[in-house]
């Protein structure tokens, strides 16, 4: 009997999937229509076809030798043959963003009622100063606040015993209007959770319908506005992941595993404690993934672009490892869990093409998503997408999924025309012009993610991924100067294998802010958060000989409002460790900034937080590695007429025809199940020994 773990990445258009076969490292991967009424739909549908495709693969390859069950019922029936499920999910990114939060309470500390108004100073990009900016409405307007009497120092030293009376009148309150999502955040309780645990307590004794999130489960560091914000971004999307996943573990029948937002995983059981820790659930899988496919092939340091149909995800891999920050946000909400550094821009496959006031056009950031999609869908959408403008220049081909899903041309074609006629341009400036603007739009977002971290985009190569992901791939090699661009095999589903890739992981946090950290305090905060990490590994099923933790600490010089977070040593405490902590400190600040004083003692280093993470590691599917061959294409499996600097009838390779070592030139479209390459005139894409399509320009 063969064993296989799966991975299902739901997004915006498609939901991804691939199965691994556990005993061969055979990979089979499969896409269907995402269902946004309701994503189980389509995550079931996409169970059903990567069995059905990955027990035809193992019949073909070894008959008789049994494959996977691939009966899939919605009421619980057993997956014959599958060990693991692994989610990458979008519903609570998807709240998030249509900014669907509403009904929320706020429990905070008396006297500090407005903390949500007041937030911070910083205005946003774009607006000059804050003559011109308008603060958004706060996820709490002030009349759903309730303040509770009691207060600690930041050392967790009690000032002010609770009330308990009014805290019990704060319950009532909100019972008897029916709010049912509330999040509690006091001052300090980083330092001493007691008096949020006691408010907890009445809270579930007076008010049992409430779902509660208090700050010191969710995010047990200082700054009370990002922790509260955060503590109520987890109380508002628990109700809607809860049932997501309840319903989905009911009709898949067997426990499922989610991706978190850290580049780990923990089981769907664990995560709705903390559901707000899966708010870029699935981008994150798609960097890991594509950080071991340009690692395997030999280049540990990329930049990944994730272009799908709504949106594209852009990241950097640096040494074969993501950039992690606790400094992200979802929409309009600052949420300081750590989360792998990404930049998101409205510039996908179903972006709509429009003109503004001012008579220019623009490409995004609305979507016309999956359901009604482009144009070429034919499924009653209206506007013009930057997929219909791909079509009606023929850079793909007139389907999707190999043929499952056919494209209406002629649709495109027309709205393509009726848009140019308002410009008054011709049609084919006018494709060609919203491809362009979708491509700057996503070299910006690799500029935010590059330069604005100090890195020069020329130094990396590129892995273009989604089934949008290489379609602009040759512009934006000319627009950024990218030494190359690396499109994976089944670029579009690096996403679900990623989920494949990633370990189980969880994090933990103690502000613990002193200028001179005593090594018994260390050794204790230390111990603590690895007493935690090691209690979830084992509920997550790993003997204590496979637990791994990966401590961290941030610091900044005293007087400084930032921090720096560098690696921690393993082992007890003792001089050396405070050293080589600091010794990273004073290094990791000079590569960021510029300078640093490791010798000057007038300025002195001051700790802020001690972190650990607790890691479960999985075994990894492995890439296979084949000869080189030819260097020499197979002839084109057609001829298509494509427009690049003007009309011409150009080759179509069927990408599974190409070996390792054949190199295609451009003018061409290299074409396969989940995506396409168009290949400009001046390039080549050469394909490697791991199945990875390099493209360059020609020299």
């Amino acid at each position: 009997m063969r064993s296989v773990r799966i991975g299902v990445d739901t997004g915006g258009t498609f939901t991804d999937v691939v199965a691994v076969d556990e005993r061969t490292g055979e990979i089979t991967t499969v896409k269907t229509p995402s269902t946004p009424a309701d994503p189980a739909d389509g995550f079931m549908e996409g169970v059903r076809k990567v069995l059905a495709a990955a027990r035809a693969a193992a019949e073909a390859g070894a008959e008789g030798e049994g494959g996977v069950g691939t009966e899939v019922g919605d009421r619980g029936d057993r997956l014959e043959g599958v060990s693991a499920v692994v989610h990458g999910t979008t519903v609570a990114t998807n709240q998030l963003l249509e900014d669907r939060v509403s009904g929320l309470g706020f429990v905070t500390t008396e006297g500090f009622e407005f903390i949500l108004e007041i937030a911070r100073q910083s205005v946003p990009d774009g607006y000059g100063n804050s003559y011109f900016w308008v603060k958004p409405p706060r996820i709490v307007p002030v009349h759903r606040v309730r303040t509770v009497g009691g207060r600690l120092d930041h050392t967790g030293a009690e000032v002010r015993p609770f009330d308990d009376e009014e805290a019990v009148a704060a319950a009532r309150w909100f019972r008897e209007r029916g709010i049912t999502a509330i999040g509690v955040c006091f001052l300090h309780s980083y330092a001493n959770p007691a008096h949020e645990l006691r408010m907890r307590e009445i809270l579930a004794r007076e008010h049992p319908e409430a779902v509660v999130s208090i700050s010191s489960d969710v995010l047990r560091e200082y700054r009370e506005y990002e922790r509260s914000v955060t503590t109520l971004v987890d109380a508002a999307v628990k109700p809607t992941v809860r049932r997501y996943i309840a319903g989905l573990a009911e009709r898949l029948g067997m426990p499922f595993s989610v991706m978190k937002s850290n580049g780990g995983m923990l089981s769907a059981a664990e995560v709705v404690h903390r559901p707000v820790t899966t708010v870029l659930s699935g981008p994150a899988a798609g960097a890991l993934g594509a950080a071991l496919i340009a690692s395997t092939a030999g280049h540990p340091s990329v930049i990944t672009l994730d272009g799908g149909g709504t949106s594209t995800d852009v990241a950097v891999v640096v040494d074969g490892e993501p950039s992690l920050t606790t400094e992200g946000s979802v929409g309009r909400y600052p949420c300081k869990i750590p989360m792998i550094d990404m930049v998101t821009v409205g510039a996908g496959g179903g972006s709509v093409a429009w003109i503004s006031p001012e008579g220019t056009l623009k490409a995004g950031p609305r979507s016309a998503g999956a359901d009604p999609g482009p144009l070429c869908y034919g499924r009653g959408g209206t506007d013009v997408t930057v997929t219909d403008a791909h079509v009606f220049l023929g850079r793909v081909p007139p389907y999707l999924l190999g043929g499952e899903i056919p494209l209406d041309a002629g649709a495109a074609r027309r709205g393509v025309e009726e848009l140019a006629g308002k410009l008054g341009l011709s049609a084919e400036r006018t494709a060609a012009g919203i491809l362009e603007i979708s491509a700057f739009n996503q070299s910006n977002a690799i500029r935010r993610i590059t330069v604005g971290r100090g890195l020069d985009v020329r130094d990396f190569p590129m892995v273009a991924f989604g089934g949008s992901g290489p379609l602009l791939a040759c512009r934006l090699i000319d627009i950024l100067g990218l030494p190359s661009v690396l499109v994976p095999p089944d670029p579009g589903n690096v996403s679900a294998f990623g989920l494949l890739t990633v370990d189980v992981k969880d994090d933990y946090v103690r502000t613990f802010v002193t200028r001179d950290l005593s090594l018994a305090d260390a050794a204790d905060v230390f111990g603590e958060l690895e007493e935690r990490a090691a209690a979830a590994l084992t509920r997550e099923g790993f003997p204590a000989d496979r637990h791994v933790y990966a401590r961290s600490a941030d610091l900044r010089y005293y007087g400084q409002a930032y921090e720096v977070r560098v690696p921690v040593p393993a082992g007890p405490p003792d001089e050396a460790w405070r050293a080589e902590v600091l010794a990273r400190f004073h290094e990791a600040h000079r590569r960021l900034y510029g300078y640093g004083y490791p010798d000057d003692p007038r300025h002195g280093v001051e700790w802020v937080s001690l972190r650990v993470s607790g890691i479960g590691p999985i075994t990894r599917p492995a890439i296979r590695r084949r000869p080189y061959g030819v260097a020499e294409p197979p002839p084109p499996a057609s001829v298509r007429e494509v427009f690049y600097d003007g009309w011409a009838r150009v080759p179509i390779h069927r990408r599974a025809a190409l070996a390792p070592g054949t190199t295609v030139r451009g003018p061409a479209v290299i074409e396969e199940y989940g995506s396409t390459l168009p290949l400009h005139p001046g390039f080549t894409a050469r394909m490697d020994e791991y199945g990875n399509l390099e493209v360059r320009r020609e020299s």
